[in-house]
Formats: C-alpha cells, sequence, structure tokens
C-alpha cells in the first residue's frame, strides 16, 4: 500500500488534468456495462472520504449481533431484547419489540418485565433474522417515523457499551477501506458509556481506549484515516449547554475531532438554527475557531434553516434540500464555494424527503458550482455502502467522469482533517484516480468491462432490493 504522504510528481501527472481525457472512455463504459458490470466498477472506484457519517446508524444489524453475543469483543457483558410479549406488541409503542438492553438493566425488572426478556443467544434462527431486520429500514411503508421512533430506540442500551462500540467502529473501517475510501470523519463521541456494573466511563479514560483500538494493526493496516464529530441533539431542552460540553471536548482533543454537529430531527420546533446563535457567539469568544458542519434544510417544505446554520459559522450543511427554494442563499453558495453540502441520496429516499430521486436537487448544486460530495449518512440503517450512493448517483443523473473526481476531492478538500492530513490525502487520492483510469483505459470497451468480472463487490440488503445486485 502506497503511504499517504505519496507526492503527485511520482505518476507524472494530475488526476485532474487527466479526468477529462478519461470522460469518453467512462461515458462509454457506462452506456455499454450492464448494471453488475456497472457496479464493479463503481466499487473498484477511490472513493475519498465520507463526512456525513452517524457512527451508530453505520452499523449493519448482523455486525451489532455477533458483537453483542460474544462476549471476547463486548467487554463480558450479556444483551437481552424484548421478545416474548404478555400484551400484544402491536398495542404497545413503536419500538418496543427487540428493544435491547444489557445485563444490569435486565436484572433490575421484576420477575414479570423479565419473562418479556430473552437474551440474544437464546432467539431462534427466525427470531434473529426478525432482530436484524427491527434495526434497518427494508419494507414497504417504512420512512422517517420508523426511523426515528423505532430503530433508535430499538438500538436501547447497545451504544452505553464502549466495547461494543469500539469493535462496531472498526467493522465500519474495513468496510469503508475495502470499498476504496481512504477518509472517515464520524460522528462518534466519548461521551455516555458505562461498565457493566453501571459505573459511568469518563471522557477522558473512554478517549484512551478509543485512540488504543485505532493504533490495533486490524485498523492502522486498512490505509484508512479517521476522525471525529462531537454531536449534540439538536432539539434537547439543555442543547445549549450541551454544545458548550461538547465545545470545551472537542477544544482539548483536537487530535482526533475535528469539528461539531448537530443533528436530530428538523420538524422538532425545538431544534431550530438561531436557537443557538448567541451560543456560538459566546463560545467562539472564548475557544479558537472550531469547524461546524450542521444538519439543516432536511424538511419537507421551504425554510430559512440553511441560512441561518450559515449563520451560526457552519461551512458545511448536512443534506441542505431546502436550499433549492432559497434562492438567495444558492446564489450565495455557488458564487463563494466556500461551503459544501453533504449529499445522502439513499437517506433521502428513504425517509421520503425525495421519493423520486429524479427530483433531487443534487445535481443543480453540483452542475451550478454549489461544492458537494457524496455520503452514507446511516448505512447501517440503509443496509447500503457509499458504492450505493455512487451507483444511485451516476444511474439517475449521468454523472461524468470528471464530475465522479471532483465529487472525492471534495470530500477530501472540505473535510475537517489537519492541512498536512488533507494535502497527503489529497495526492493519494489524485494517484489513486490516475492509477484507475489507466487501468480501465486498457483494451477496448468489451475487455475492459469483461475484466470487471475480478473485481469482488461487497453489496448489502439496498443493492439487492433496489436494483437486484447481488454479488458471490
Amino acid at each position: 500500500m502506497r503511504p499517504l504522504s505519496i507526492l503527485l510528481a511520482s505518476v507524472g501527472f494530475t488526476a485532474a488534468g487527466f479526468a477529462a481525457d478519461f470522460d469518453a472512455r467512462f461515458g462509454a463504459l457506462v452506456d455499454a456495462a450492464s448494471p453488475a458490470q456497472l457496479y464493479a466498477l463503481l466499487y473498484d472506484l477511490p472513493k475519498g472520504g465520507d463526512l456525513h457519517n452517524h457512527s451508530a446508524g453505520s452499523d449493519r444489524p448482523e455486525w451489532i449481533f455477533e458483537v453483542l453475543t460474544d462476549p471476547a469483543r463486548n467487554d463480558g457483558d450479556t444483551f437481552y431484547t424484548r421478545a416474548r410479549f404478555t400484551t400484544e406488541p402491536e398495542a404497545l409503542a413503536p419500538g418496543i419489540r427487540f428493544r435491547t438492553i444489557r445485563a444490569r438493566t435486565y436484572q433490575q425488572l421484576s420477575p414479570a418485565a423479565r419473562t418479556e426478556y430473552v437474551p440474544l443467544t437464546a432467539l431462534s434462527a427466525s427470531e434473529r433474522a426478525e432482530w436484524c431486520d427491527s434495526l434497518r429500514l427494508d419494507a414497504p411503508g417504512e420512512g422517517r417515523h420508523e426511523f426515528f421512533s423505532g430503530l433508535w430506540v430499538r438500538r436501547g442500551e447497545i451504544g452505553q457499551n464502549l466495547g461494543v462500540r469500539l469493535e462496531l467502529l472498526a467493522l465500519n473501517i474495513k468496510a469503508f477501506a475495502a470499498e476504496g475510501m481512504r477518509y472517515l470523519e464520524t460522528q462518534f463521541g466519548a461521551d455516555g458509556a458505562v461498565t457493566n456494573d453501571g459505573r459511568a466511563i469518563p471522557p477522558a479514560e473512554a478517549v484512551t481506549r478509543i485512540k488504543e483500538r485505532l493504533a490495533r494493526p486490524d485498523l492502522t493496516g486498512t490505509g484508512l484515516v479517521v476522525r471525529f464529530q462531537d454531536t449534540i441533539l439538536r432539539f434537547h431542552p439543555q442543547a445549549e449547554a450541551k454544545l458548550a460540553e461538547s465545545y470545551a471536548f472537542v477544544d482539548a482533543n483536537r487530535d482526533l475531532w475535528v469539528g461539531i454537529n448537530m443533528a436530530g430531527i428538523e420538524e422538532n420546533g425545538r431544534g431550530f438554527p438561531r436557537r443557538f446563535l448567541e451560543t456560538y457567539r459566546q463560545l467562539r469568544s472564548r475557544f479558537p475557531t472550531l469547524a461546524l458542519s450542521i444538519h439543516a434544510g432536511e424538511m419537507d417544505g421551504p425554510d430559512s434553516h440553511i441560512r441561518d446554520t450559515l449563520l451560526l459559522g457552519a461551512s458545511r450543511i448536512g443534506h441542505g434540500l431546502n436550499l433549492i427554494h432559497d434562492p438567495d442563499t444558492l446564489l450565495l453558495l455557488q458564487q463563494n464555494r466556500r461551503v459544501l453540502v453533504e449529499i445522502n441520496l439513499i437517506s433521502n429516499r428513504l425517509l421520503e424527503y425525495v421519493p423520486d430521486l429524479r427530483k433531487h436537487p443534487f445535481p443543480e448544486y453540483l452542475r451550478t458550482g454549489v461544492p458537494v460530495c457524496l455520503n452514507t449518512d446511516d448505512r447501517g440503517m440503509w443496509d447500503s455502502n457509499l458504492t450505493d450512493e455512487y451507483f444511485t448517483a451516476v444511474t439517475t443523473f449521468r454523472l461524468s467522469w470528471s464530475e465522479l473526481v471532483q465529487l472525492g476531492r471534495n470530500s477530501l478538500t472540505y473535510s475537517f482533517a489537519p492541512a498536512a492530513v488533507k494535502a497527503a490525502l489529497l495526492a493519494d487520492y489524485d494517484a489513486r484516480i490516475a492509477a484507475y483510469a489507466t487501468r480501465h483505459a486498457a483494451g477496448s470497451v468489451a475487455e475492459a468491462l469483461a475484466r470487471t468480472s475480478s473485481i469482488r463487490p461487497v453489496t448489502y440488503g439496498y443493492a439487492k432490493r433496489t436494483w437486484g445486485l447481488e454479488f458471490k
């Protein structure tokens, strides 16, 4: 594996310069490829980074089950899930069935309540499949209500176990690296962890464990650079106080945490951006600059959230769907190109913000000068990966090779990585893009497509359900 410090001079030309030369060839490959061949080409594509990534939402249910049932990987904990009911589950609140708890909580339940919970290891094969399906959107009619009120509720106490969180992070790192990604900027905190006996783990102690896990050879060997954002739930009653805590934490841990995010459903009226304007201004008077990437414009109707979020100081906007309905702010972003919009196509479709992706504003942003990149958001809950986002974009909007390269470069250029790390990542990306173009330019189009049979993509349920794609 080439080191990230590789220089562009070593390949003799820039990826940007080479991109135009490969445009026609790439278009011919796309036109002639079968869906499986095109997917393989895009799986093989160097992809830069994923900047809009909820760590917990990225955990595949099958991975979660494996870690929760392996004491060697979950700090010796035991997990129970609510699977046997004295009352019909349909009569209960959404998300109750298969809500998962830890052993300590189970022991504190009344004998009657315990009868409804079983160890994960005691689930039958069919129940295990149901448990996994309960943690993703994979059925018609499931949308944002199921996502916000069902999936996240069912996760229960999974995220309290630091060992589990770290092992799931490790699995994400390995999977992302396998599909050509070199940078992950995920929303991952060091707070909220609790030991098996109920002791709250101080953030400083958690940071030490996080660094130790990232330093192990199985992760350093992937070549994937990892940085974190700390995230605030925007509609929390004490969100301002939590924002101040987060600011201080990130400032003290700038080696790994590179920015702050605010997430949470925007339809909740308590999370509007201007609520936080005075808090951000006070914090900027006390701390050196911290980068902000904030969810905004993920709403059904027009609103001023994107403009107001820019006023908070954000240099990246998560989703940005309603930017298309705010011409003054759209023109501003087209002209100054300082702010990137993090595009999440599959998320927007499954949560029904844009049920018909042909109507998504992404190509308008991309082709009028607004910086954009593709991201996975909650890939575990979508049962998808980053290649699915690229495949969606190419097949829906007929992206050119130059546009694909720009998307990848944007994901690194607008990252919050330190300057030296960013420069190395960009140099590595350009070298890998040039090598990819050279590799797939050889021979006739038919010969190039025939060679895709040697590529071994990893696909999940989304690709199978949406396009009928499944690779052995």
